[in-house]
């Protein structure tokens, strides 16, 4: 692992990503891709975890607003992930990848459960681990999974997966003249309404000081270059820039 900047990442994939240009559901190409560029960055030697999101089959936090009670709803969404984490788990053991889904909602003939430790050891023997069903909470995000599991497996960084190539002042889509920041603080993105991830993993992103690295999943080989330090996408991060490690497990 010489030369990496970043040995143990999360990456955190949108169930929107694995729909590539479909409008629901799970396409194989994009989730073939995926594949890939996860397997690239493993043969650097770096440990990747990874949490996924379900809203390409179901939202919970939309579905409330339809009349579904809340609670049940995210437990729905929840189940949503496991299905998109089955998906990436056999694209990757096509590509010769050994794979390890840990759910927060025990499903034992599907998964196995979530256990820190284990998890944290998984990666150490170079397995790629999937979490899904989120906290296993209602009323939590898949964004809030990611950063409660970076802090608990002392990831050096998260991975944002998004369709754009960083953060903007606002929607480049929208609007072409639109400023892109190659770094901004988790304090601008809560003042600012930078709507990249909720407020409740930015302020755990915060208090334990774990990196978020927004950037573009499409571009090919960017998991790559982002762990051998290139710069891309836009960093979120402290005043000074600078995290301490905990002690190792």
């Amino acid at each position: 692992m010489k030369g990496l900047k970043y040995k143990r990442i999360l990456l955190k994939i949108s169930g929107e990503a694995m729909m590539g240009d479909r409008k629901y559901g799970i396409d194989s190409s994009t989730v073939d891709y995926m594949a890939k560029e996860i397997k690239e960055a493993l043969s650097k030697g770096v440990e990747v975890a990874i949490v996924i999101g379900g809203g390409n089959i179901f939202r919970g936090s939309e579905a409330s607003v339809e009349g579904i009670e809340r609670a049940s709803a995210d437990y729905m969404g929840m189940l949503a992930t496991i299905i998109n984490a089955l998906a990436l788990q056999n694209s990757l053991e096509k590509h010769g990848v050994p794979t390890r889904v840990q759910s927060a909602i025990e499903m034992k003939e599907l998964a196995e459960p979530y256990i820190r430790r284990k998890a944290i050891r998984h990666l150490e023997k170079g397995r790629a681990v999937i979490f899904a069903a989120g906290t296993g909470n209602p009323y939590f995000t898949t964004d809030t999974a990611a950063a409660l599991r970076a802090i608990e497996i002392d990831a050096d960084v998260i991975l944002k997966a998004t369709k754009v190539d960083g953060i903007y002042s606002s929607d480049p889509v929208k609007n072409p003249s639109a400023k892109k920041y190659s770094t901004v603080t988790y304090i601008d993105m809560l003042t600012k309404g930078l709507s990249v991830m909720d407020s409740t993993a930015i302020t755990l992103c915060m208090e334990n000081n774990i990196p978020i690295l927004v950037f573009n999943l499409k571009g090919k080989g960017n998991i790559r270059k982002i762990i051998e330090g290139k710069k891309l996408g836009t960093l979120v991060r402290g005043n000074n820039g600078t995290r301490v490690k905990k002690k190792s497990h």
